[in-house]
Formats: C-alpha cells, structure tokens, sequence
C-alpha cells in the first residue's frame, strides 16, 4: 500500500458551462466523456496526469484556498487570459518557479504555475 499521486481535485460552480468554457477553452483542459450519470450537474477534465472535477453546487468564500495547475510557458497563459478578458496578477517568484493567479467565473482562486522558470543559484 501506498501513495501514487494526486487523482483530483473538485470545485464547486454556480455555472457548469461557463466554468467548462473557461478550464477547457481557455486553459487548455481536456473535457472527458467517462463521467458518471450522478444526480448533480458536473464534468470532468483532464489536467495533465490528474484530474479537475467540476459540480454544480455553491462555491465556497474566497478566503485564500486554491489548487495550481502547472504550464510550461506562464507568460503565454497569462497574456492569453487578459487576451480574453481576465484579471491575472502580475507573475513573481517563488523558490525557482514562477507563478501568478486568476479567479475562475464560480470565483475558485486558480494558480498558475511555472516549475524551473527561475535559475537555481550560481553554478
């Protein structure tokens, strides 16, 4: 017995169709067909080697809980989204990586991050 990795990760959204819209059309998540038929609107997406779960429920209050999806390139995703109409905050450090943050239209906080953007120290 052991731990593998991470599955998923599930948000609550007052707006399934938006939120799709937003994590597949914009971020580049892949909207998969094997969702269960539940009793509650919903869609999964595939986030590299895990998942996002998207349910139709209340979101929770913004209080500074989030869940980061990786990029290689996070200037491109950030230009893209203010291409599009979203506030993103400015890029900065943290450790070697890069990373800035978008509120999704349920208003989840979404970090955006870039592992091994930054040089490590000198050589």
């Amino acid at each position: 017995m052991g731990l593998v990795g991470l599955h998923h990760v599930t948000l609550n959204v007052d707006d399934v169709d938006a939120c799709v819209k937003f994590y597949s059309e914009v971020l580049g998540l892949g909207v998969r067909s094997d969702r269960p038929n539940f009793s509650f609107r919903g869609a999964w997406l595939d986030a590299g080697g895990q998942q996002v779960h998207l349910v139709e429920g209340r979101p929770p209050e913004n209080l500074g809980q989030h869940f980061a999806l990786a990029f290689s390139d996070l200037s491109a995703i950030v230009a893209r989204l203010r291409e599009k109409g979203y506030e993103v905050t400015e890029p900065v450090a943290s450790g070697t990586s890069l990373q800035a943050f978008v509120i999704d239209p349920a208003g989840n906080r979404v970090e955006l991050h870039q592992p091994g953007a930054l040089p490590t120290g000198p050589n």
